[in-house]
Formats: C-alpha cells, structure tokens, sequence
C-alpha cells in the first residue's frame, strides 16, 4: 500500500461547492411532502420544514416542529430544476434547497399564498443560520426564492414568505428604507427606462434575456415582486419597485 500524505502540502486553489440556499414550498401537506421529496424518485431536497398545525404531520406523531435533513449536504438534492442566478445555471450543483411545508395553491390563474406558522419560520432561522456559518460564500444576494431563479415558472415561496423577518436575523438580503424613499421620489417624476430597469435586474441577480418580450418582463418584475414587494406582484413596473430595486443594487452592487 502506498501512503497518501494529506498534511505536507495543502493547496488553497479551491473553493465550496456551496454558493446559494434555495428556500421553496411544497404546495403539499406534510404526508404529501414527505412522498414527493423523500418516497419518490422526481425531486428532493436537502432540508424538509413542516407547519405543526398540518393534521397529517400529527397524524404521523409528531406535536413540535422539527427539521428533516432529506440529502446530505455534500450531495446534490434535486430541488431547483431549470435555474439561474448571479451568472450561474443549474443551481442544484452549487446551492442547498429547503422546503417548507406550505399548501399554496393557484385556481384559473390566481394563487393563494397561506400564511406560514411563526414556529415553522423560528424553525428555519435556526436552520439557515447554522448553514450560513458554514458555508460563508453564500453572501445575502445568494439567499433566494426558487420563484427568483426559475423566473415564470415557479412562484415560491410566495407572496406570504417573511423575507424581512429573516433579513433581520441575518438571513439574505432587503433594501435601506432611506434610499428607496430617495428614489421613489426620483421615479413618482419619471420611471426608469425597461432597458435600464433590465441591467438593475441583471446586476442584482436575475437572468434576463437579450431580447425580453413584455411577458418576460412581466415575469422578471413579479418574481421581483414577490420577494420584495409582496403587497402587490403583479408584474407592473411602477416608482416603488424601481425604487426598490435600485435601492438594493445600490447597497449590494455598488
């Protein structure tokens, strides 16, 4: 047997597979989660959150919430499908995904976007906050919502999903209230160009198209929306969400 030496020399030419954390619904109750993420051979994820008051988790046994790792962390779960950010595609190969039990829905077009349990969300802050220990290249623009890589496609975590209350933990990243007022006042004169308000969009993270048609712009501005501006995603461009969306390249990308 020849000794392999893993101590003479050690190179520091590398970096973490890990650069983004991925946060989803499962628009499923707890039984119907644990079937598609953990039965089935489709789709997973590295982390599975439930909601206590889901009949289907009592049913199972359990009273109190608590995390269920699904894959392994050195694994690649399969939980963000065709996606990009920040320059990067196919987020499953460097991003950890966490579902949370969620049973958003959507009828002839509209969504709705139940209110997820204070506990499941106290659940979550732990979690990301252990992760993001660990993993430090997951900087607070790489904390996303499966709606923002998979623009159009996907709408989670949803309009109800407490973006604010995690950036106040730490967790990802939110807008100075004092610079979006600046550019709201800005903008309630004269929007911003398409054009302009693209290369802010482009610059944050979101993977805009050469050639946007108006429903791709549509879809960008509501995945924008809805981890920002949550009040209203319907995908129109107005002064507040150029505000915010300047506001927020301004102190991430400057």
């Amino acid at each position: 047997m020849y000794e392999i030496d893993a101590v003479t020399y050690r190179s520091t030419a590398f970096n973490r597979r890990v650069r983004f954390l991925v946060i989803h619904y499962t628009a499923l109750n707890f039984n119907g989660s644990v079937n598609a993420l953990a039965k089935g051979s489709e789709v997973s994820a590295h982390y599975l959150v439930p909601t206590p008051i889901d009949p289907t988790y009592q049913r199972a046994g359990f009273d109190k919430v608590r995390t269920f790792n699904l894959v392994d962390e050195r694994e690649r779960a399969w939980h963000a499908g065709v996606s990009s950010w920040a320059g990067r595609t196919n987020l499953n190969d460097t991003a950890i995904g966490i579902e949370l039990v969620n049973e958003a829905s959507v009828s002839d077009g509209q969504f709705t976007f139940p209110d997820y349990h204070p506990e499941q969300i106290d659940a979550l802050i732990q979690l990301c906050q252990d992760i993001l220990q660990r993993y430090p290249d997951i900087t607070p623009t790489h904390i996303v919502g499966h709606s923002d890589v998979s623009v159009g496609r996907k709408s989670d975590p949803g309009a109800a999903f407490p973006w604010h209350r995690l950036h106040r933990a730490g967790i990802g990243a939110w807008y100075e209230e004092a610079a979006k007022a600046q550019f709201v006042e800005r903008f309630e004169k004269a929007l911003p160009t398409v054009e302009e308000v693209q290369s802010k969009l482009r610059t944050y993270g979101y993977s805009v198209p050469a050639q946007s048609t108006v429903n791709q712009m549509r879809s960008l501005l509501r995945a924008f929306q809805l981890h920002f501006r949550p009040g209203d995603h319907r995908g129109v461009l107005d002064a507040e969400t150029a505000a915010i969306l300047y506001a927020l390249v301004e102190r991430y990308h400057a």
